[in-house]
């Protein structure tokens, strides 16, 4: 196959310019600041800041963790019927609509949330999670459709990259608002500036993502005929999917090196700024610092990892990110409180390889996939083991925080991750010497 023509390709890689602002403003620096500020008690002699949730009480870091598992395990549980249904229908770009709609809108909702209104922040970050999430599944999908092999990683370098771009540039205008509200005649203690920004990430999501849905093609249906239960062939689908896997060994291998080390990968990118604001007491200000410096390195970082990829080949350069990856855990557990210089630092690390490691998964999966029409399908599992090691790995932090009453030792306890997932690594680099 040939690679689309470039308006499809920026088209496609506009997407990640109109979904990162939602990665950066509300999972990485503000909505995270704002909550542990909402719903703590400003007090830093206190050990952990503790709230009612569901008649229960929970540490609000450990809530906040949950949450977001849990917003994964229903991702994982319906991405899969979903995307056969799209693959089986032809109508990827119309389920990606509905996901990036839902979960734009519900950033927007999250301007309702204050202290005393726990359940709307709560509910409005779960829907905003599976919107994003949810609309990844078909994006991902086109990558195979749009992109010849050979240039899958630059292409998926490329949609990070401008990711990465987008994503600032709100976060700056974010920040001016945060920062110096009185500019636009608001007074600091009223908070609404924050929650002015969560109205902005929600326009700038379903703007541009509209732009990208106008530029990407349409799926070719890969079911046929009349068909009386869509949900039936859904799930047919999957089966017929699950059945391809089971033959495809190396395939199968990455899977399981994926989920163990993507499990740390996007823990760590969930919980930074939690752990830096309550457990480093790092101010707001700087945190949101180190989430920009972490975003501008990642842009080069993702090219250059790419170019690693074509000199040492993509499990090597795999490998070689994930060892960065568990030298940033030991860091991160070593980091003293109110150690603004050492954040910074580990910030410039974990931003070179954090782009790089997901764009060259991406790619990598779709190079070990078979060319079929199911692409949706193939990358709903993709999409599964990354929903449910994010599961396990955002509740293991929280369960940790909770029983130790330190995040330093969820942090440690990451690096258990990274070294599961650098031995499956090693040995899915052997299977495919072996084939070679």
């Amino acid at each position: 196959m040939q690679t689309a023509p470039k308006k499809v390709v920026t088209g496609w890689a506009m997407y990640d310019w109109a979904n990162s602002v939602y990665n950066l403003v509300i999972t990485s620096t503000i909505f995270p600041a704002y909550y542990e500020a909402v719903t703590g008690d400003n007090n830093e002699a206190t050990t952990a800041d503790t709230v009612r949730f569901l008649g229960r009480e929970f540490v609000n870091t450990s809530l906040y963790n949950y949450a977001l598992a849990f917003a994964m395990l229903l991702v994982a549980f319906i991405s899969p019927l979903l995307s056969s249904i799209a693959d089986f229908r032809g109508n990827k770009k119309k389920f990606m609509n509905f996901f990036l709609t839902m979960g734009s809108f519900a950033c927007a909702s999250m301007f309702f949330f204050t202290k005393g209104r726990l359940e709307i922040g709560i509910a409005s970050m779960i829907i905003a999670c599976i919107g994003f999430w949810g609309s990844l599944v078909y994006y991902n999908s086109f990558l195979p459709e749009i992109a010849a092999p050979e240039d899958r990683d630059k292409v998926s370098a490329k949609g990070f990259a401008y990711g990465y771009v987008g994503s600032v540039i709100l976060q700056l205008i974010c920040f001016v608002f945060a920062m110096k509200p009185e500019l636009f005649g608001i007074a600091k203690s009223d908070n609404i500036q924050y929650r002015i920004c969560f109205l902005l990430v929600g326009v700038w999501w379903w703007g541009f993502g509209q732009f990208s849905l106008s530029r990407l093609p349409s799926s070719v249906p890969a079911g046929t005929g009349e068909q009386k239960n869509i949900l039936t062939n859904g799930y047919r689908e999957l089966r017929k999917v699950f059945g391809q896997l089971s033959h495809l060994p190396l395939l199968k291998r990455f899977l399981s090196a994926f989920f163990f080390y993507n499990m740390g990968v996007q823990t760590v990118m969930l919980a930074a700024t939690l752990y830096g604001k309550s457990e480093l007491q790092i101010p707001t200000e700087n945190l949101i610092v180190a989430i920009l410096i972490i975003q501008l390195i990642a842009i080069p970082g993702a090219y250059a990892i790419s170019k690693l990829s074509s000199v040492t080949g993509n499990m090597k350069a795999l490998m070689i990110c994930v060892a960065f990856w568990i030298v940033a855990c030991i860091a991160g557990y070593y980091i003293p409180k109110k150690g603004i210089m050492e954040f910074y630092i580990l910030a410039v690390l974990v931003g070179f390889v954090m782009g790089g490691i997901q764009s060259l998964s991406r790619s990598t999966y779709s190079k070990l996939m078979p060319v079929t029409k199911d692409t949706a399908s193939f990358f709903s599992f993709y999409d599964v083991t990354e929903k449910i090691a994010i599961v396990i790995g955002m509740f293991s932090f929280g369960y940790i925080n909770e029983l130790t009453g330190s995040q330093r030792s969820s942090v440690l306890a990451l690096m258990i991750y990274f070294i599961i997932g650098l031995i499956l690594l090693f040995y899915t680099q052997m299977i495919n010497k072996k084939e070679a």
